[in-house]
């Protein structure tokens, strides 16, 4: 009779676990986005880990063992999930380096252009040569840079228009007739 009641507990305390339906399709769902994130390159490790849980929890599914097949399913999900971000950080480190690679590329292009003036100065010069060298042009007979001529400066202009015999430039001293 206590084998029977024995028996009866065990036969009923694993009837009580459900399935772990959820678990598994987050593990399977989380292993696809792991594989989508190229992990079979960037971190086929981890990626072959999460692969084996899986398929260890979907053997313990066939075995009715529900609790281990959740904690392994979790495990998967865990494990294709640290190798997705793997994954991630080693696509957007590529990409960096490759930015990286380029800039150093164009500096180096850069610089190469700036250490030969003779060659950049050619590759601009006009195909005509008619034109006079810019040396040889005279200056402009009067200059903006000179000064305005003295006493005058800057005047301001008044807002209103000026009535005939009015100073169209206040002053400082007020109304005078």
């Amino acid at each position: 009779m206590a084998t029977a009641l024995g028996v009866a507990l065990l036969v009923g305390g694993c009837a009580s676990v459900p399935p772990p339906d959820n678990a598994m399709n987050l593990a399977q769902n989380q292993l696809q986005a792991a594989r989508d994130a190229d992990a079979a390159d960037y971190a086929p490790v981890d990626l072959g880990f999460a692969q084996d849980k899986f398929q260890q929890a979907q053997t313990a599914m066939a075995q009715r063992k529900y609790a281990d097949a959740a904690n392994l399913a979790e495990e998967s999900r865990a494990d294709a999930e640290l190798a997705r971000a793997k994954a991630r950080l080693a696509a957007a480190r590529a990409q960096i380096q490759a930015k990286v690679q380029e800039n150093a590329r164009l500096r180096q292009q850069g610089e190469q252009d700036t250490s030969s003036p003779a060659t950049a100065a050619s590759d601009y010069a006009p195909a005509d040569n008619s034109a006079p060298p810019l040396d040889d042009m005279p200056a402009p007979p009067t200059s903006a840079l000179t000064e305005p001529p003295s006493g005058e400066g800057f005047q301001t202009v008044p807002s209103t228009p000026a009535q005939p015999g009015q100073n169209p430039i206040p002053s400082d001293q007020g109304s005078q007739p």
